[in-house]
Formats: C-alpha cells, sequence, structure tokens
C-alpha cells in the first residue's frame, strides 16, 4: 500500500486560524489520518458537479479534498462546518 503525503492549500490555514485551537488542532490530525488512511476508507464526493472532490465529516467540519493516486497526494483544499458549506452552495 503506498504512502501519501498531504498538501494544504493556503485557504486551509485561514480555516484553521479562525477556528478554536484544540478543533483546529483535530482538524489538522484528521488530515494527517486521511493520508494513511486512503485505501481503507469510503471516499464521499462533494458534488456530482465537482468530480474528484471528496468531504470528510469529522463532527460537524468538513474537511474537503482531492486524492491524486498517481503522485500519492491528498490535497486539503478547505476546512469548514457543515452549514458553512451549504451556504457557500448556494450563494454559488
Amino acid at each position: 500500500m503506498p504512502w501519501y503525503r498531504v498538501t494544504y492549500l493556503p485557504a486551509v490555514f485561514e480555516d484553521l486560524r479562525a477556528t478554536e485551537q484544540p478543533m483546529a488542532q483535530r482538524l489538522l490530525d484528521k488530515t494527517k489520518w486521511l493520508a494513511s488512511n486512503v485505501a481503507n476508507l469510503r471516499h464521499d464526493p462533494l458534488h456530482s458537479d465537482i468530480p474528484g472532490m471528496s468531504q470528510y465529516a469529522v463532527g460537524h467540519w468538513r474537511i474537503l479534498y482531492a486524492i491524486d493516486r498517481e503522485d500519492h497526494v491528498v490535497a486539503i483544499h478547505r476546512v469548514c462546518t457543515r452549514s458553512e458549506l451549504y451556504r457557500r452552495a448556494h450563494q454559488s
């Protein structure tokens, strides 16, 4: 089983800075856990209009990510609450 590394888009750091420290740490730890368990997880698609983008729930938070299986990378795109995610989706 190949090892996956984690990359973060700049927006993720903004998301984490705006989050209380214990939850931010939990979310950061979970992104690393995602990368080490890629082969063992079901990757829930974010939306049918956005192929390749998945979400992982941590309580009422969502980690939005994409997997590059060729380069063995899990790219974390955003970290936000479920309500924020759907509020953004309806504004588009």
